[in-house]
């Protein structure tokens, strides 16, 4: 093969290969994929807390967080909606928050109380939305359960940075975001039942 035969090969090979990989980020499902993974990171990282592992942790969450909104859009527009997507995605942000708070809570950043009572609305939600998709209804969040996701991820970050840096107090913006969490996480449990309390009661 000539030189120039060569190059263009090469080149075509590098444009392929980055072509694939342009195709499996922008891929819903492995951007789910991404938050599932994140949060057994962020486990090994506050295990050991300091500054800097907080600090990643806390990045990480962000990064995680950000594809939450990116594969839905991705899914939405390429057409690429799945019930693999569909299974694997609200399993994702509820394991990515769970573990984080958890964390939180193991090393006394956060009270355990709180936690229990997001938690415990997480799992009461999510055994009501199979309920609710089994009888063929609509079990998309509200404007309220958006919401309530928005305080939750705005008090994470903060919360796992949880250091003082440059003089700001993470983690007391943290515990603000927070406090508003729990009250949309009540807020939004109690209208979801609200809403479906006819199908519960038949």
């Amino acid at each position: 093969m000539e030189p120039g035969q060569k190059i263009a090969a090469a080149g075509g090979n590098s444009i392929l290969m980055t072509h694939r990989a342009v195709q499996i980020l922008c891929n819903p499902n492995s951007l789910t994929l991404f938050r599932i993974l994140a949060a057994p990171g962020i486990v090994a990282l506050l295990s050991f807390p300091t500054p800097v592992t907080a600090f990643l942790g806390a990045a990480l969450f962000s990064a995680a967080a950000i594809t939450d909104y990116l594969d839905g859009y991705f899914a939405r527009t390429l057409g690429l909606v799945s019930n693999l997507g569909k299974m694997l995605d609200p399993l994702a942000d509820k394991l990515l928050v769970t573990a984080s708070l958890i964390m939180l809570t193991a090393h006394g950043w956060v009270p355990a109380w709180i936690v229990c009572v997001i938690v415990g609305r997480e799992i009461a939600i999510t055994g009501l939305r199979g309920v609710v998709a089994g009888e063929g209804q609509d079990a998309s969040a509200s404007w309220l359960g958006k919401y309530k996701t928005g305080f939750q991820i705005a008090a994470i970050i903060p919360l796992l940075t949880h250091y003082p840096y440059m003089g700001i107090d993470f983690h007391a913006i943290g515990m603000f975001f927070l406090w508003g969490a729990l009250v949309l996480t009540l807020w939004s449990g109690i209208d979801y039942f609200i809403r479906f309390r006819k199908l519960l009661q038949g």
